[in-house]
């Protein structure tokens, strides 16, 4: 086996284990070695961090191990983001994301983002605490295909209604898909606000948006 195959394989396990260190190391000696940037992303980084959102679902990982696996694959993705950007690779779509007014946690939407940024998307973070008029500027700046809202206290959800009702009323509803989640939201809520969807962890996030905007698994 050459030094390629057990580099992405090496790579692959240190995401997984949410190994930050050694996934740095070895991203930074797979480029010296001559491996594409985008070989790392999705023959090692990627496949790993689908595993372990698989592995949550199943009950085999829970939150803290998802956060370190992000974690490792966002030292690499460091690395790799600029070197991506040169090549031209087009990102699967963008997606605008914010915790909604009133709410300052930040932990569920900032891993949302390192999942979908590893599964190719432009994330355009807006950051906590956003007013609807926010998210508005974003959408006409940035032209996303998804807008995601997080909301983790049960006092700031009805922000969600007040945030679809503004992007309603500025005529922007139609060309975007809008996810929303936080702890205590549900799939009930979410249709009762009239989003498009809801995704419980970082993991549903990706495969929901994939599947709202029409693109495959997989590229």
């Amino acid at each position: 086996m050459s030094r390629t195959e057990t580099l992405l394989g090496e790579l692959y396990e240190h995401v997984l284990n949410g190994e930050r260190e050694p996934a740095v190391a070895l991203t930074q000696e797979g480029l010296a070695l001559g491996i594409e940037p985008l070989d790392l992303l999705f023959k090692a980084m990627i496949p790993a961090l689908e595993e372990v959102g698989r592995l949550f679902e199943t009950g085999e990982y829970f939150v803290p191990e998802m956060l370190i696996a992000a974690r490792a694959m966002a030292g690499g993705m460091e690395i790799l983001k600029p070197l991506i950007a040169q090549t031209g690779a087009k990102p699967v779509g963008t997606f605008v994301m914010g915790t909604v007014q009133g709410d300052i946690h930040d932990i569920g939407k900032n891993l949302c983002n390192i999942m979908l940024e590893g599964a190719g998307f432009r994330v355009i973070d807006l950051g906590v605490n956003v007013p609807p008029a926010q998210f508005i500027e974003a959408i006409r700046e940035h032209q996303p295909e998804a807008v995601g809202m997080s909301a983790f206290l049960t006092t700031t959800m009805p922000m969600f209604k007040v945030n679809i009702e503004a992007i309603k009323e500025a005529g922007l509803r139609e060309q975007v898909k809008i996810l929303v989640g936080g702890a205590p939201v549900t799939q009930e809520y979410c249709d009762v606000v009239g989003a498009d969807g809801y995704a419980p962890d970082a993991s549903a996030t990706v495969r929901l948006t994939k599947k709202l905007i029409g693109l495959t698994e997989s590229r």
